[in-house]
């Protein structure tokens, strides 16, 4: 005769493998709005002469260049990471990514390349990474858009 705690754990793990066998949907209620693309461009804060990039300088470029070119709207989050200097050295660092997302094709690469050119241009930097991210998006609205 089986134990109240073995009929228990029985019961549950076959509710468990039934469950965990189900196929689950990636996302419910919201069809893909597009296939887009992310391109994430990696920027560190060192200066190479001395100093950091300042949050307000950070700020302000985000205002003076990334703004302009993508006015719909943008990501950036704060990173931590590492370089290797052209002389060998290697330097652990703090940074900031930028995700931008657009549609396959558009804008065309020179748009980040302007970007990146500029953020090494104000802040003497060596090199700015950027990552190119195939995705799907979806929306979800607590209003309607019109």
């Amino acid at each position: 005769m089986p134990l109240p705690g073995r009929r228990i754990l029985t019961v549950a793990s076959t509710f468990l493998l039934i469950v965990s066998c189900t196929p689950i949907p990636a996302v419910t209620g919201a069809a893909p709005v597009s296939r887009q693309v992310i391109d994430r461009l990696s920027f560190g804060r060192d200066i190479p002469t001395g100093g950091t990039v300042s949050d307000s300088a950070w700020l302000a470029f985000l205002d003076e260049v990334v703004t302009p070119r993508f006015p719909g709207g943008f990501g950036w989050m704060r990173t931590e990471g590492q370089w290797r200097y052209a002389d060998g050295r290697i330097q652990r660092e703090a940074g900031y990514a930028l995700e931008l997302y657009h549609d396959p094709g558009s804008p065309p690469d020179s748009t980040f390349e302007a970007i990146a050119r500029e953020y090494m241009r104000r802040f003497a930097q060596e090199a700015v990474a950027r990552s190119r991210i195939p995705v799907r998006q979806w929306m979800y609205w607590s209003v309607k858009p019109h």
